[in-house]
């Protein structure tokens, strides 16, 4: 058989199973079925391959390749497009065919040309003819209608950075842009958005079914609870009177309903044929690992064909569109929305950098929709070192699961780091050393006027944690079981009551989860989040920390926690595990200097203090105090202002630090002046005269004494009923004096250590031997010394090393707020060793001398680098940065393999490419 009647069965086979009849010319009965299609139809063109017939009518044309073809479809469009217009014999109507495909087995590409300016966009399968039929009939196509025919959005009820969301997305979608991002920050109203925009396509739009995809069974019960509150504001009826929404808890779509709620776990399942575990739902996939084994394909199923949604709105789109769970994007025909808190790389390039609405954390504060955050650490020996349990020790074991105890003797010395606490070793005096320093924190420090503790979520780490959690806290406050609740999947009560009761009423006063809670579930009274977990994923720790920002008014923060004196102005991050250090997250706490007094950040700004640091703080009282004042206190700041509210006047310093705003304020300065700038080409001193002039103008508010006087007058004045906590102030936790000497300590073991085995350890012949030496240098080393470093009694992780200088040597330490690769350990040796005068992440060590050696290839050869031989050689460098050297086998594994590998890069560089590998090898490590 040849390729192309290879392709031609398959395309039979797609065309059957998607309800069309398939005939050849000889035996054609347009009266067999809905649709039919012809092969070889004849035409004034020549032969069509497939003439697609709807009731009888002839509506769309098959141009059909071997599959070799199928990455060059686009090239055959005219020849489509020729077909579709011409007059086919036996046709009475000669106007052209609506409908075109190209296909080969394997891929299928459609164009409507009744849409404006039609474009061709690849599609898993053909459509059902019915489907067809009632495009065909329809006076304006899906994209017709959201290009032409959406009317002004009402504004009553909504934020500005709401309006902005629904706007900026139906732009996007008349445009017939198939990915689309919301970006918002937790709190803002990411599903009332969504929910506003789903209505508007269901009721001005005409789309016939939209799918609310979710990644955790609770967030879509969440979803389809908005859903039935939602009331639109040109209908007095609720959104569920109008239109049907089915919650999928089976493999059946309601063919009546409008909205359909899923998580992504179900609709994999009902797509690739895979029997769902029902506790799947219940887990977000941040914390699930696909496998190998579970990458089964996803199938067409003409129960559900590719156009059953003309939308998909993805909720926190970045936690589960990639990998396996991309399949489930790929089978519909729908254009894809995404709505998330925290976006990273992969969301941007998935949604093609398309982002129609940017709202970001920061502005939320100073919008007064969020509250900002302060951190608060606490560190235990345990937690830092970890500990050892001596051979023929009498000790309690227990079961994981079953949590059955026995009593037994060990059998030899068991020393665990502080990862194995809580999983296979609880030390519950490290709890209990936890718990109680969180207790007296709040007491005396962070919320010492309050006579109840206020609301607390703890994360633990497993279940069984939490069960153990559960219990110290009832002991160390002293309080009855109601005081403190687990809220996990696995908890004996009914989890959403405890989740209500938490959220409503005075107890429980503390929840424990494990992931329940951990994303986008609603609680406005929190103020108090305590990390005993840590967390890999930045997308994942930021919507964790998304728990506890949302703003509340006095009422009803004193509703639940009856001492609260007016409305919710902060939470507080307790930090017992280092989360904070080890990884960088996209938001801050504004509050950069909690210890400095707000009339010193006054007069400092007054006399031109102008660092982030000052500013941001600064902006953080301004904006927490504009809620706690009366409307006389206000009244009083504003006229001394000038004019401008106290919330004004925070809103304006942070936003006077936005750098997309520096870099637009650059560019038009340099325009004024007649020069030529782009923002790749502005000078640094560019950016920081536009950045001093902003920050200036926010700042020149704060010149008057007077004002200055009113503002400090009025949190005098606020803050009278607290005077007293200066009597039991406790050091914060983790810094002063004693942390100082710690962080010494730490690098003088670690210098001891290095010159003290610098024979034993193969790596470190790198740093002490002759240069010509340093390109024995290899990932696996390194990952040896880490090892020996990382091991009781030493505990030296690159995490702590790096802090400990941060502590000490600040001023010669960078990148000390960034997630640290494994060969940043490079950077330590050398910076200990004297080599280095700056402590600086290793990645940036090697960009420098990418730089230096990529300049001088380009001046050495007669013709410089391609721009697709620059990128390889970036991508190459980059492997080099987190694995000490580049090989050909690399090039089998993660971003080079995704650029097409070996096969790819050989045909980029051919001969040269292992002599270019080894030279980056020895330049941009050693």
């Amino acid at each position: 058989m040849t390729p192309e009647a290879k392709a031609r069965q398959l395309i039979d086979q797609k065309l059957q199973s998607s309800g069309w009849q398939v005939q050849d010319l000889k035996q054609l009965n347009l009266s067999a079925a809905l649709g039919v299609a012809v092969r070889e139809f004849p035409t004034d063109s020549g032969p069509a391959d497939y003439v697609l017939f709807v009731n009888r009518q002839a509506v769309g044309v098959i141009e059909a390749k071997k599959d070799s073809a199928g990455e060059n479809l686009t090239v055959v469009e005219s020849q489509t497009a020729r077909y579709a217009a011409a007059n086919l014999k036996w046709r009475t109507d000669n106007s052209p065919l609506r409908f075109l495909f190209e296909a080969t087995g394997q891929v299928i590409r459609f164009t409507d040309n009744a849409d404006p300016a039609p474009r061709s966009r690849e599609v898993f399968h053909f459509f059902r003819p019915d489907t067809l039929a009632g495009w065909f009939d329809s006076p304006n196509t899906l994209r017709r209608r959201l290009a032409e025919h959406m009317p002004r959005l009402a504004e009553r009820n909504l934020r500005d950075c709401q309006v902005s969301a629904v706007t900026g997305l139906e732009k996007s979608l008349a445009l017939n842009k198939p990915r689309s991002l919301v970006h918002m920050a937790t709190g803002a109203g990411k599903t009332f958005t969504a929910i506003t925009s789903v209505y508007r396509l269901l009721k001005f739009g005409g789309a016939k079914r939209i799918l609310f995809l979710v990644d955790t069974r609770n967030l879509g019960k969440q979803a389809h609870q908005e859903f039935m509150a939602y009331t639109p504001p040109d209908d007095g009826r609720k959104f569920t009177e109008l239109y049907n929404v089915q919650r999928l808890a089976s493999p059946s779509i309601d063919p009546h309903a409008q909205v359909c709620i899923s998580t992504i776990q179900r609709m994999y399942a009902i797509l690739s044929g895979e029997p769902i575990d029902e506790s799947a739902e219940d887990v977000s996939l941040n914390e699930v690992r696909q496998t190998a084994k579970q990458a089964k394909l996803v199938r067409y199923n003409p129960a559900v064909p590719v156009e059953t949604f003309d939308f998909i709105v993805i909720d926190e789109c970045h936690r589960s569109i990639y990998n396996l769970w991309k399949q489930v994007l790929d089978y519909f025909d729908a254009s894809l929305i995404g709505l998330t808190a925290t976006p990273d790389k992969r969301t941007f390039g998935f949604f093609n950098e398309n982002i129609v609405a940017e709202y970001t954390y920061e502005q939320s504060v100073a919008d007064g929709v969020n509250v900002g955050y302060d951190v608060f650490e606490i560190e235990t020996e345990i937690t830092q070192k970890g500990a050892e349990v001596k051979a023929k020790e009498w000790v309690d074991h227990r079961d994981r699961q079953t949590r059955k105890k026995r009593w037994g003797e060990t059998e030899e010395d068991i020393a665990y780091s502080a990862k194995e606490l809580d999983r296979s070793v609880v030390n519950v005096s490290q709890i209990r050393q936890v718990i109680q320093a969180m207790k007296t924190a709040v007491e005396t420090q962070i919320f010492p006027a309050r006579k109840e503790t206020p609301k607390t979520l703890i994360f633990a780490k497993t279940d069984s944690h939490a069960d153990d959690i559960i219990n110290i806290l009832r002991e160390v406050y002293d309080q009855g079981n109601a005081f403190c609740k687990k809220v996990t999947y696995r908890a004996e009560e009914d989890a959403d009551s405890i989740l209500s009761s938490f959220r409503n009423d005075y107890h429980p006063r503390i929840a424990v989860t494990v992931d329940m809670i951990a994303t986008g579930t609603d609680v406005k009274p929190l103020e108090v989040l305590l990390f005993l977990r840590d967390v890999r994923s930045r997308g994942y720790y930021e919507q964790m920390k998304g728990r506890g920002v949302r703003s509340l008014d006095g009422d009803g923060l004193k509703r639940v926690s009856n001492s609260a004196d007016g409305a919710k102005t902060r939470f507080v991050l307790i930090d017992a595990v280092g989360v904070e250090k080890s990884l960088k997250t996209d938001s801050r706490p504004l509050e950069k200097k909690p210890g400095v007094a707000l009339k010193d950040l006054l007069q400092g700004v007054a006399m031109g203090s102008r660092d982030d640091d000052t500013v941001l703080s600064l902006a953080n009282r301004l904006v927490r105090l504009a809620k706690q004042l009366d409307d006389k206190a206000q009244a009083r700041i504003e006229k001394a202002s000038g004019g401008i509210p106290v919330a004004a006047l925070g809103k304006d310093l942070i936003a006077a630090l936005n750098p997309d705003a520096i870099v637009q304020a650059a560019l038009a300065t340099a325009q004024a002046q007649g020069m030529t700038r782009t923002e790749d080409t502005l000078l640094p001193q560019e950016i920081e005269a536009a950045r001093a002039a902003r920050v200036a103008a926010a700042c020149a508010p704060f010149d008057q004494p007077a004002l200055r006087d009113e503002i400090e007058h009025a949190r005098r004045e606020r803050e009278q009923l607290i005077d007293h906590i200066n009597l039991d102030q406790v050091t914060f936790a983790g810094f002063g004096e004693q942390a100082e000497a710690q962080a010494r300590t730490v690098i003088q073991t670690f210098a001891d250590y290095l010159r003290q085995h610098k024979d034993e350890i193969a790596a470190l012949d790198f740093f002490y031997q002759q240069p010509y030496q340093r390109r024995a240098l290899t990932f696996d080393l390194i990952e040896d010394l880490h090892e020996r470093l990382g091991k009781p009694p030493l505990m030296l992780t690159t995490e702590r090393l790096w802090s400990a200088y941060a502590r000490v040597q600040a001023s010669q330490v960078k990148g000390a707020d960034r997630k640290r690769q494994l060969t940043d350990l490079v950077s330590l040796v050398r910076f200990a060793l004297g080599l280095e005068g700056e402590l600086k992440p290793f990645a940036d060590e090697v960009d420098r001398r990418f730089q230096a050696w990529i300049f001088r290839h380009n001046a050495q050869r007669a013709t410089a680098f391609t721009p697709e031989q620059t990128e390889w050689l970036r991508l190459m460098k980059d492997h080099i940065a987190s694995s000490c050297r580049v090989s050909r086998d690399d090039f089998d594994y993660a971003e080079l393999a995704d650029k097409g590998g070996l096969q790819k890069v050989w045909q980029v560089f051919g001969m040269e490419l292992d002599g270019l590998m080894n030279e980056m090898n020895e330049e941009l490590v050693a």
